[in-house]
């Protein structure tokens, strides 16, 4: 190689190179987003005591925004797959979350008592059984709204045992429930709070589950193939034990609610999927 050709390609190499870095300086890379809140955070919410409304809680089993006036999550989200199922037995530990700021009202193992309503779990007990520790903090009463015992019980049971079905047949799955609303029916009729008006009885309990199969680059994989399952309950304890006939689309969930579900999916994938209302198997 002559001395004019050794040059050129040093020159090239050497454009390649900055043309590579000035690149990556104007695209830098997002960071990852926890574990939890990998399909997006629904209602942008933060870790930031002057928004009671809005209260971002990341645990390493679940994430969740907190509503300090009404003493119950908007939303919890959490993700499914093998790794997080194993044997530890169920804890039954409720208790107050010492992580919700100290000036604030922390709801307490009996603050549901007699009402009615049982303490039902948004994160289930048995989608964290890989340890004790893991089990344990289901039981946080952040991770608690007043639900009829039959939805949940029942109805709501029936759903998340065909999730942890789906999680066995291969597939990972991304769960975000929550509630919304003022007043629901328990076994001691229509109530709309709890524990002196600390705790509200949303009317409405709703779920999104997003499957998929086991993989990497969770929020990129999601197609409009993707199946989807979105219900929206109402709180009330004559509602029937399947789960089908409340089947709906993450659009109505979110029309209803305000939050950006799965906003961190490609618009153009939101667009199908959040309109789609699932017709798939129901066990």
């Amino acid at each position: 190689m002559n001395l004019f050709t050794r040059l050129r390609v040093g020159a090239c190499a050497g454009g390649l190179l900055l043309a590579a870095c000035q690149k990556q300086e104007a695209t830098p890379a997002m960071p990852a987003l926890p574990e939890h809140l990998t399909l997006g955070n629904p209602s942008g919410a933060t870790a930031d005591a002057a928004e009671p409304a809005n209260y971002l809680l990341l645990k390493p089993q679940y994430a969740l925004s907190y509503h300090r006036d009404r003493g119950i999550p908007n939303w919890v989200s959490w993700h499914l797959d093998a790794d997080w199922l194993g044997t530890a037995p169920r804890q039954d530990d409720f208790r107050p979350d010492p992580e919700l700021p100290a000036a604030w009202y922390h709801v307490g193992a009996g603050s549901y008592s007699g009402s009615g309503f049982d303490r039902g779990h948004n994160c289930p007990s048995a989608d964290r059984t890989r340890t004790v520790a893991d089990n344990s903090a289901t039981f946080l009463m952040s991770n608690m709204m007043p639900q009829a015992p039959r939805l949940n019980q029942q109805t709501w049971a029936n759903l998340e045992d065909y999730c942890r079905t789906l999680v066995g047949q291969g597939n990972e799955l991304y769960i975000i429930c929550g509630s919304y609303g003022r007043g629901g029916t328990g076994t001691n009729g229509f109530m709309s709070t709890l524990d002196q008006g600390r705790v509200t009885v949303p009317a409405r309990c709703w779920k999104v589950v997003v499957v998929l199969p086991a993989g990497e680059e969770d929020a990129r994989r999601v197609a409009a193939t993707t199946r989807v399952i979105a219900i929206d309950t109402p709180n009330d304890n004559a509602l029937g034990t399947g789960w089908g006939p409340y089947r709906t689309s993450v659009d109505a969930i979110e029309a209803a609610t305000g939050y950006d579900l799965l906003s961190a999916v490609p618009a153009a994938v939101q667009q199908v999927v959040e309109a789609r209302v699932d017709t798939g198997p129901l066990n």
